[in-house]
């Protein structure tokens, strides 16, 4: 004998009983689409089953038996064509899924990842990867799509916030940096003109005196670079015209004005070795005084030549679609004996010594060593994130500026560094 009520029953089938309760959902003929779950052997308790769950259909917490069953695989492909996120963030969110997330839930439902499967998840890709930082990378990732299964297709996220149980883990370990010595730069420039000629020598010197990111520096054009900009600036948008009249006013050359490189985009890989110019990380775009050194080094490097990018690649393209760590940042960092140039008609490189400080190393710690360089310097700290391109949040964030005393005081010091470096080589 059935029990009914409206949009729900049970049946026996044998010696047990299932019971049977609407979905919510209709099917294409109209009629009622139900789900169901057998097993039971108390007619009540196979009821009360069914009651649970049409009451949480009802207040928005109930997943039907279809949603519940859906594979991570497809709610991956779903999660990610539903984001907006920058090039640069969608290029690393498609690579971290494709390499460690979608290979080992494969064939794995939702609903199936507890919290159990999570920690197995986080244990085996911190043995994978060798580098703390990106496991904590990948758990990120993994915690956004998880979390946002909630409530459609699990009821609650199995993304543990705060580590309560187990063995304890050390945070990850903070790079060790030395001080960034002017020296160092200085040899870092030499090899870096053996390398790929002047245009080498300015580039390590404008990155250690900007703390532009490299993807900045490889994208610099030459229309906002010091001496053209800011009057070659091609105002694209009109909502800026008072930045661009307050521009020409404060940078160029010229009596009273500041020589200044815009940071107005970066270049990123594409397939294969095309690249695309995206707004700079974190849409900070932003104004980078020069010390006059650093001014006349970068009007006669743009006088030298005529391509697009102020630090072309050997070939002439963009450094960012050449294979720029193996054939322009070792040789530059670590040194290297004496060789046949690939294409100098026989004529030899001669030999690049290394630089301790920077062999095996980053080239982006030039950006840490430059922010250093301004917090020696005791300039005002929203003047010093600013030029980082970083937010400075809270009140001062909301009312602080920086000043053309502020950015004077900044040339003045990166000047008076560069000239006491010149004194003490010359033994003076």
């Amino acid at each position: 004998m059935a029990r009914r009520a409206q949009d729900i029953y049970v049946e026996w089938r044998g010696g047990t009983c299932r019971v049977k309760w609407w979905s919510g959902e209709y099917r294409e003929d109209g009629r009622k689409r139900f789900e169901s779950k057998g097993g039971f052997t108390d007619e009540d308790e196979a009821f009360e089953f069914g009651q649970d769950q049409l009451y949480e259909l009802r207040h928005g917490t109930g997943i039907s038996n279809r949603d519940g069953a859906t594979l991570m695989t497809d709610w991956i492909d779903d999660w990610f064509a539903a984001t907006d996120h920058a090039y640069t963030t969608y290029k690393g969110y498609k690579s971290i899924i494709n390499k460690h997330i979608r290979p080992y839930f494969k064939g794995t439902a939702v609903k199936d990842i507890d919290v159990i499967a999570y920690r197995a998840f986080r244990k085996h890709i911190h043995k994978k990867l060798p580098s703390a930082a990106s496991a904590a990378n990948v758990m990120t990732v993994l915690g956004m799509i998880l979390d946002d299964a909630v409530p459609r297709l699990i009821k609650v996220s199995p993304v543990e916030r705060k580590r309560t149980r187990g063995r304890y883990v050390k945070q990850t370990k903070r790079e060790r940096k030395r001080d960034m010595d002017i020296a160092a730069i200085d040899q870092l420039a030499r090899n870096a003109e053996v390398v790929c000629g002047y245009t080498g020598y300015v580039m390590i010197w404008t990155m250690a005196m900007t703390g532009m990111r490299p993807g900045e520096l490889f994208g610099l054009r030459r229309e906002y670079c010091y001496p053209n900009w800011p009057t070659s600036d091609p105002r694209p948008d009109p909502d800026e015209e008072q930045r661009y009249e307050e521009d020409m006013r404060r940078y160029g050359k010229g009596d009273g004005l500041m020589p200044a490189i815009r940071v107005q985009q970066q270049v990123q890989q594409m397939q294969g070795q095309s690249v695309a110019e995206v707004p700079p990380k974190y849409y900070s775009y932003r104004t980078l005084v020069v010390p006059p050194f650093l001014a006349d080094m970068l009007e006669k490097l743009l006088a030298s030549h005529d391509n697009t990018w102020v630090f072309p690649a050997i070939g002439g393209g963009c450094l960012k679609a050449a294979p720029f760590s193996k054939s322009y940042w070792f040789p530059i960092s670590r040194g290297c004996d004496e060789r046949t140039r690939a294409r100098g008609n026989g004529r030899t490189r001669p030999a690049i010594p290394p630089v301790p400080d920077f062999a095996g190393k980053r080239m982006y710690l030039m950006r840490h060593g430059h922010k250093a360089w301004l917090d020696e310097d005791g300039h005002p700290r929203f003047a010093v994130e600013s030029r980082m391109g970083h937010e400075v949040p809270g009140v001062e964030g909301t009312y602080s500026s920086v000043t053309v005393p502020m950015e004077r005081a900044i040339m003045k010091a990166l000047q008076e560094r560069w000239e006491r470096f010149e004194r003490e080589r010359a033994g003076g």
